[in-house]
C-alpha cells in the first residue's frame, strides 16, 4: 500500500512541477515536460535502462498518430487566413448564428464534427475558423477556443464510432447493441457540450491568449475574399472523407470490403484526408509563385515546429505514466469500493488524470468493470449502457498536461499552462461531472 501512495505522490508532484517550471519559472514547455518524464520514470523505478527508450518511444508514437496531421493542418490555416478564406467563413458563420453567438456556433459544430472526427484533429481544422471568426466577431479567443474544444470533446468520449467508445461497449457486451449507446451518448453529450458552453463565456471574461492580443492583418493589396465554396471545401472535404472512413470500417456496417471500402479507408485517414483538404485549398491561391507555394507553406511549417515539439514531449510524459502504471495502481485500490454506478466513472476519471488518453481509459476501465456488472446492477441492456456513459463522462475529466489535445488545444489557442488549466482544463472537470450527474439520473429513472 505504501508504494501505492508514492506513485500517487509522484503524479501530483509531477503536475505541480510542470505548472511551476512553465508558469513561474518561464521555462519552455518542451523541456519541462522532458525533465518530467525522466523525474517520473525515475521516482516510479523504471529500470535505468529502458527510460530513455519509453520517452522516446512515446514522442515518436504520437507523432506517427498526429504529427503529420499537425503540420498539414497547420499549413491549411496559413493558407485559409492569407487567402482570405477564413475572412469568408467567418462572415458565413456570422449570418448564421449572429454576432451574439460566436461561441455557440463553435460547440455546436465541434459536439456534430467529433462524432465521426477525432478531437484533435477537428480541432486543428477548423481552428482557423475559429481564430477569424474571434477576429471578426471581437469576442474573446479563450471563449470560442474553448467552447470549440469542449463542443468535440463531448461527444469524443460518449458516441461511436470514435474508437474509445465502441471498445468500452464491445467490453460489456453491447458489441451488437451499439444503436442504443450512440442515441444514449448523444442525449448525454448534449448537457456535457452545453456546460463547456457557459464555462468558456465565463473563463472568456477571465482570461487572455496570445490570440486576443494579437491584431489582425488585412489581406494584401490585390487579394479579394473568396467565393464560399471555395472557402468550404478545404475544410468540409477533410471532415466529410474522415467521417466516411468512420462509418465504412463500423463494426456493424453492412459494406462489403470491396474497392469502395478501399477507397474510403485510404481518403479517410487523417493524414491522407488533410493532404486532400490542402489540395481542395489551391483555388484559393491567388498566384502560384514562391511568395505562395514557398512562403505560405513555410510559414505553416514554421508554426507547426513548436507544436510538435511541445505534444510530442507531452505524449512522451503520457507514456511514461502509462509504463508506470500509476492510473491502473489507483484504479484497482477504487475497484474493491462498492460505488454502484459511480465506480466505472470514477475509475476512469483515475485512468485519464493519470495517464492522460480518454481511450485508454474508456478500454481500461470497462475491462476492470466488466465482471463486476452483475453485482454493480448493471447487466441489463440499460445498465451496460449506462456503464458505458459513466465510462464516458469519466474519460472526460480532466484533460491536462499529460494529454496531447491539452496541448494542441493550447498550443492552437496561443494559452500558456494556466490559462489552459484555467479555461481547458476546468471545463473537462464540469463536462464529466455533469454528464455523470444525468447518467445518474437517468440510472434513477430506468434501472
Amino acid at each position: 500500500m505504501p508504494e501505492n501512495y508514492w506513485l500517487i505522490f509522484i503524479l501530483l508532484l509531477s503536475i505541480v512541477v510542470i505548472i511551476a517550471g512553465t508558469s513561474r519559472l518561464k521555462i519552455h514547455p518542451f523541456l519541462v515536460l522532458l525533465a518530467a518524464s525522466y523525474f517520473v520514470a525515475v521516482g516510479a523505478g523504471m529500470p535505468s535502462g529502458k527510460i530513455a527508450a519509453v520517452i522516446s518511444g512515446g514522442f515518436g508514437s504520437l507523432m506517427t498518430s498526429i504529427g503529420l496531421v499537425i503540420v498539414l493542418g497547420t499549413v491549411l490555416g496559413v493558407v485559409l487566413e492569407k487567402s482570405g478564406a477564413a475572412i469568408k467563413l467567418a462572415e458565413m458563420v456570422t449570418r448564421l448564428v449572429g454576432q451574439r453567438y460566436p461561441a455557440l456556433a463553435m460547440s455546436l459544430i465541434g459536439y456534430i464534427v467529433s462524432i465521426p472526427v477525432f478531437c484533435d484533429s477537428g480541432f486543428v481544422i477548423l481552428s482557423s475558423l475559429k481564430k477569424s471568426l474571434a477576429a471578426r466577431t471581437g469576442r474573446s479567443a479563450v471563449a470560442l477556443s474553448v467552447a470549440l474544444s469542449t463542443g468535440l470533446y463531448a461527444t469524443h468520449t460518449l458516441v461511436p464510432p470514435t474508437p474509445g467508445p465502441v471498445a468500452a461497449a464491445a467490453n460489456l457486451g453491447l458489441d451488437h447493441q451499439l444503436g442504443v449507446v450512440i442515441l444514449f451518448g448523444l442525449v448525454i453529450a448534449i448537457p456535457a457540450m452545453l456546460t463547456g458552453y457557459c464555462w468558456a463565456l465565463y473563463a472568456g471574461k477571465r482570461n487572455v491568449s496570445e490570440e486576443d492580443l494579437e491584431k489582425t492583418a488585412g489581406l494584401p493589396p490585390g487579394y479579394r475574399i473568396p467565393a464560399g465554396w471555395k472557402a468550404l471545401l478545404p475544410i468540409v472535404a477533410p471532415i466529410v472523407l474522415i467521417a466516411l472512413r468512420s462509418f465504412a470500417t463500423f463494426p456493424e456496417a453492412l459494406s462489403e470490403r470491396g474497392w469502395v471500402f478501399a477507397l474510403l479507408d485510404f481518403a479517410g485517414q487523417p493524414v491522407n484526408a488533410l493532404l486532400i483538404g490542402f489540395l481542395c485549398s489551391l483555388p484559393l491561391f491567388p498566384s502560384f509563385e514562391q511568395e505562395t507555394l514557398t512562403g505560405w507553406v513555410g510559414q505553416g511549417i514554421l508554426a507547426a515546429a513548436p507544436i510538435l515539439l511541445i505534444t510530442g514531449a507531452g505524449g512522451a510524459f503520457g507514456t511514461v505514466l502509462k509504463e508506470t502504471r500509476i492510473g491502473e495502481t489507483i484504479g484497482n485500490m477504487l475497484a474493491q469500493y462498492q460505488l454502484g454506478i459511480f465506480l466505472p466513472f470514477v475509475v476512469a476519471a483515475v485512468f485519464k488524470t493519470a495517464q492522460g488518453s480518454s481511450t485508454v481509459a474508456l478500454v481500461a476501465t470497462s475491462a476492470l468493470v466488466a465482471p463486476m456488472l452483475a453485482a454493480l446492477g448493471l447487466d441489463s441492456l440499460y445498465g451496460k449502457t449506462l456503464a458505458v456513459m459513466a465510462t464516458g463522462a469519466g474519460a472526460m475529466a480532466v484533460s491536462h498536461v499529460n494529454d496531447s489535445y491539452f496541448w494542441v488545444v493550447t498550443q492552437f489557442s496561443g494559452m500558456n499552462v494556466t490559462t489552459g488549466y484555467r479555461a481547458h482544463t476546468v471545463a473537462t472537470l464540469l463536462q464529466g461531472v455533469v454528464s455523470m450527474a444525468v447518467v445518474w439520473g437517468i440510472s434513477l429513472i430506468i434501472l
